[in-house]
């Protein structure tokens, strides 16, 4: 499983496309991992989301996601139909509803174990320090997706 690298040994070739090709297969997984349990991939982002975050309202949901208005409705709906989520007041809002994380799509577990299996048995090639290493990429780089995706969005990232 080795990299091609720079005479230097600094950087792979072509690094740009090594990593789109990683990006492509986490996508592609994600596709499958959704159409495994029945769902569409954008139901199963919105589920991993209100995993992470806890309830949102709709608005903050439809802004995690990238939906607009009607789409986020018609997300929630499908998500609430099928059991996964509820709607309910907010407690700090009485005004405001929130979307809360009821259950998980039966069988999910078992779709993502070969993945989860495989990742686990490369990072345990790893050593400590590398996986140091990492965890912190994947930390910092999710917040630059994040900060990216709202700069997209014209949101509080936004340069110009």
């Amino acid at each position: 499983m080795s990299t091609p690298l720079e005479p230097s040994g600094a950087m792979p070739v072509d690094a740009s496309e090594i990593y789109r090709r990683y990006l492509s297969a986490v996508m592609l997984h994600g596709h499958a991992g959704a159409r495994a349990v029945d769902l569409g991939a954008t139901d199963l982002y919105a589920l991993n989301i209100l995993d992470l975050t806890g309830p949102l309202t709709p608005g903050e949901l439809g802004a995690r996601t990238g939906l607009t208005t009607g789409p986020t409705t018609r997300l929630v709906d499908r998500l609430e139909k099928a059991g996964y989520v509820r709607r309910a007041a907010d407690p700090a809002d009485r005004r405001k509803v929130i979307v809360e994380p009821v259950d998980r799509p039966g069988g999910l577990d078992q779709a993502l174990a070969p993945a989860r299996r495989r990742i686990a048995a490369l990072l345990g090639s790893y050593s400590p320090e590398h996986i140091v290493v990492l965890f912190d990429y994947f930390t910092h780089a999710a917040e630059a997706y994040r900060e990216a995706a709202e700069e997209l969005q014209g949101g509080p990232g936004q340069s110009g």
